[in-house]
């Protein structure tokens, strides 16, 4: 995509892949990497960020001999992106309207 992805996008779309089921690290940048290109070192801030907005939780599954982080997107990040959801169809519907040539 050719468009810059701002970091409420960013956010959007992050508790909206959580929302579905949580979700490790890696596992979690391959699902949004298939919808925008970011690299993990991207991806981990912005995780972080959602962590101390209260939106994410984490918490730790034993996996081949070691720990997993698993994220979890709690209630605030529920109706945070509840939030982000209604908006969006709003953006898309005025961005749509310029692209579209007033249709």
């Amino acid at each position: 995509m050719t468009f810059q992805l701002g970091s409420v996008l960013l956010d959007a779309c992050v508790l909206a892949v959580l929302s579905k089921e949580d979700t490790y690290g890696y596992k979690l940048t391959q699902e949004v990497q298939s919808i925008v290109s970011i690299s993990e070192s991207t991806l981990y801030p912005v995780l972080r960020r959602l962590q101390k907005d209260e939106c994410l939780e984490t918490y730790d599954m034993p996996f081949q001999g070691r720990n997993r982080r698993y994220y979890k997107i709690t209630t605030r990040g529920k109706d945070v992106l509840e939030v982000y959801q209604e908006e969006w169809i709003e953006y898309v519907k005025k961005i749509n309207k310029v692209l579209g040539g007033g249709k």
